[in-house]
């Protein structure tokens, strides 16, 4: 049985004391046992967020990582090493906004799963196509080519110690959200992609939701076989919400 996930991306948000607010506001929610949460806050507030939630069941982890794992002369990154030290357990590779906005290529995001990896941190794999990829039916093509370049690689062992975020790029932030059947079909492509090489690996590895999920949907979109949570955005910044997204999961 697949233990469910929920994780809040908190973005380019926060400041010392928004973000010292919304820890008090998790710390006020009443979290399910069988649901794994986990935050993403921003790298400058990482250590806080680690502080904040110490004696919470609630993972930490970091947006984004380096190619390269350990330290090195390399301004303005943050190795996988370093995010490890500080007390991270995820990172996120692969975010649409990244691969999108900032150029990131498959390659980019094999060598920062990599780095998580060797450093101890559990990957979060973010797929997912755009609104024009959909509509020209290419959906399961993007989103299997974007699955591929990691098992071709690294192989797919490496997915016994990572999680997959199916993120339609056209749902983030948007409002619109694919309908529970529609999330569904890519979760069970992608599952049954990752199948082809290792049933047992298939099984058992985590596959998120992400893609402006709300406390309004998120029990709808948890319902569906092959969804394990949720990999949220904005509602993440809403103490009351995200728990009500995490309380869904665990429905």
């Amino acid at each position: 049985m697949r233990r469910p996930l929920v994780a809040g991306n908190w973005k380019m948000h926060g400041t010392r004391a928004s973000v010292a607010e919304l820890i008090n506001g998790l710390r006020r929610q009443v979290l399910p046992a069988d649901v794994e949460v986990a935050v993403f806050p921003s790298c400058l507030h990482i250590v806080q967020v680690l502080e904040g939630l110490a004696d919470r069941v609630a993972e930490v982890g970091a947006q984004d990582c380096a190619a390269d794992p350990a330290q090195g002369a390399l301004t303005g990154e943050v190795a996988a090493s370093q995010l490890q030290d500080a007390g991270c357990t995820l990172v996120l590779v692969g975010h649409s906004e990244r691969r999108l906005l900032l150029g990131e290529t498959d390659a980019d995001v094999v060598r920062k799963f990599a780095a998580a990896q060797s450093c101890g941190l559990i990957p979060l794999l973010c797929v997912g196509e755009t609104l024009e990829q959909r509509e020209s039916g290419k959906t399961l093509e993007v989103v299997g080519a974007q699955l591929a370049s990691v098992v071709d690689v690294l192989g797919i062992d490496v997915f016994a110690r990572a999680v997959v975020a199916y993120e339609p790029v056209w749902a983030i932030g948007s409002g619109l959200t694919a309908s529970p059947e529609q999330a569904q079909q890519v979760h069970a492509a992608i599952r049954a992609q990752l199948a082809a090489h290792s049933a047992e690996v298939a099984c058992t590895v985590r596959i998120l939701y992400g893609g402006s999920v709300k406390a309004a949907n998120a029990a709808e979109l948890f319902g569906m076989p092959d969804i394990d949570g949720g990999l949220v955005g904005g509602a993440s910044l809403n103490a009351d919400e995200f728990g009500a997204i995490c309380r869904a999961a665990g429905s």
